[in-house]
This record gives C-alpha cells, structure tokens and sequence, in this order.
C-alpha cells in the first residue's frame, strides 16, 4: 500500500530526509516514531504528495507521487498534527462542507457525515459549534473528516499530540477500530509507549534515516540482550545478593528499589536454579519475573550513536 525507495529531501545541504526505504502492506498499523526534527512531517507530506522530494521514488496503493498525485489524494486520509476548524460551524455542517469538497452530493452527503461521526464516537456533539469541542474531541472530527471518502490509506501526524491520558486512549482504540476495518495507518508520534501498544509495526527514525524498522517485538528481542530477572524477596535482599553471586548462572548481580536483579549468564534461559538456591539458603521468596524491555528502552538503544554525527544538525521541523 505504501513503498518508498531512497526518497530523499534536502534543503542546501541539509538532509531533512535521507534514503528512506520503507514499505506497507494492507492492513498495517506502522507506528512511525521519532523526536521532533526527524523527519516524520517530512516524508508523510512527501507521501501526500503536498511536498516534492529531492530524488528517490514514492508509491501508495500503486501510485506514483510524480504521475498520478490525483488518484493518490482520493486514496489517502491526511491529518496534519495542527489543523483549523471553522468558528461558525456546527460539527455536522464542518464535516458536510468537506463531503461537498470530495463532490459527494445529495442525500449521500448528510449519510457519509453521520457515518464518520459514528465511527469517531461524536455523534453526541453533531450540533454544537466546533469551537465548543475540546482538544480530543476536535481531533476526532479531524479524523471524521478523513474518513469521509472512505481513504484505503491514513497518514496521521501526531494525532495524540496535546491530548489529555482519557482522550489518548480513546484515539488508540480508535485507530485500532479503523485497522479492523481494513484501512492501512500510518501514524507518527514521539510518544513511544502508545504506539507499542496498538501497531503491528513501528519504524524508528533520527534525523532523516529510518534506523530500524519492522515487527515490535522484533526490535525489542534486538535490545533485549541476555535476559534480566527481577527477585523480590520479604527480607533484606542484600544477603540474598551476594549468595547469588556466586552462582554460574548469573553474569551480574545487583539490589534496586529493594528488589535483586541478576542479568543471565550466557546460553542461561532458566532462571529456577536461582530461586532454588534462595530458598534453601532459608530466603523467603515473593516473587520472581523477567525485565521488560520496552519499546521506549529499545528506541533509546537503537538511536544510541545516531545523535551529533558528523555533517549533521538537526531538522527545524519534524
């Protein structure tokens, strides 16, 4: 649904966007994650076909951003990370304005503004004024609006930026929904925790260059290393500590927060020969679990070395 190859944008001799290969299918929700000035705004403008690229190519649902913008733009749902509404308008009539831009016309106006009200969950407020919504609700009619010609593909920049914990989870179950349906989303954040939650998919990107890119759990079994387990015991964990140390199968050992985290030793996947050793050492043992690594660890692990590199500064906008 979306590919791009070596697409690149410069401007003088700086790289806002650099060799991004990247590729979609059907149904993907990809999770496009990066800080401010990564290049995210960047290559979902040049995939809107509202900004050229410098060289490299860009398809979506088959299309050329070069030969065939027209049918790329009935095919894609772009919402921009800040968008305007109009003062004087009421929710149905801001949505029905849209629909007549997309030329639909007739009583199948008012049924596509309904329906896209339903599916954002604002058919509640489809009479009160636009400027009466809050900020979560205003980007659900910003999603509504997309949805109205029915798009196979969303480009989403930054949907959850400003919103309050209720109103982002209520937009990822959302996008969820709307990935039920078949649609294939892109969205962008620099929220890293909300996206592993609801993508297939994430990419990372660094000052123009996509530095890892596929499954979610794929990239974090790249950082995850020798597994880590978390011992929490009812007593002081010091002794317990050093009793562990001495066993082969711990690499480190150390006491956090009250708790023994001891890092697996090479080719150890079983971690009961620990806790066998605790207790009949006579420690009372509470619990015992593997550290997560998440997806916030592995961007940080990943992006380890991208920043400050040589002939680099970085971007003015994301």
């Amino acid at each position: 649904m979306i590919e791009t190859i070596d697409l690149t944008k410069k401007y003088g001799d700086f790289y806002a966007l650099e060799s991004l290969d990247l590729k979609l299918e059907k149904g993907d929700l990809f999770g496009f994650i990066g800080p401010n000035g990564a290049g995210k705004t960047t290559t979902i403008r040049i995939l809107s076909t509202l900004l050229a690229p410098t060289w490299g190519e860009a398809y979506v649902c088959g299309y050329s951003i070069y030969t065939h913008p027209r049918e790329i733009r009935r095919a894609i749902g772009y919402m921009p990370d800040i968008f305007g509404v109009y003062d004087d308008m009421r929710v149905i009539e801001y949505l029905e304005f849209f629909a007549a831009a997309y030329r639909i016309d007739g009583p199948e106006r008012r049924r596509v503004a309904e329906r896209s009200l339903e599916l954002v969950d604002l058919a509640f407020k489809r009479d009160e004024l636009v400027t009466s919504l809050s900020r979560g609700m205003t980007q659900r009619l910003g999603l509504a609006r997309v949805l109205l010609h029915d798009p196979q593909v969303l480009l989403l920049d930054e949907p959850a930026s400003g919103l309050d914990p209720r109103a982002r989870i209520e937009m990822r179950g959302l996008l969820k929904r709307l990935q039920g349906l078949g649609k294939t989303i892109l969205v962008s954040s620099h929220i890293l925790p909300e996206l592993a939650d609801i993508c297939n998919r994430v990419g990372i990107i660094e000052y123009g260059r996509l530095l890892a890119c596929g499954d979610v759990q794929d990239l974090l079994a790249r950082v995850r290393g020798r597994p880590v387990i978390r011992f929490q015991l009812a007593g002081p964990p010091e002794k317990a500590a050093r009793l562990l140390e001495t066993s082969p199968e711990a690499a480190e050992v150390a006491v956090r927060d009250g708790e023994i985290l001891v890092t697996l030793a090479d080719g150890v996947e079983d971690p009961s020969p620990l806790a066998a050793k605790l207790i009949a050492d006579g420690h009372r043992l509470v619990s015992m679990r593997e550290q997560e690594v998440n997806l916030e660890t592995a961007f940080l692990e990943l992006t380890k070395g991208a920043l400050g590199r040589p002939g680099r500064t970085p971007a003015v906008e994301s």
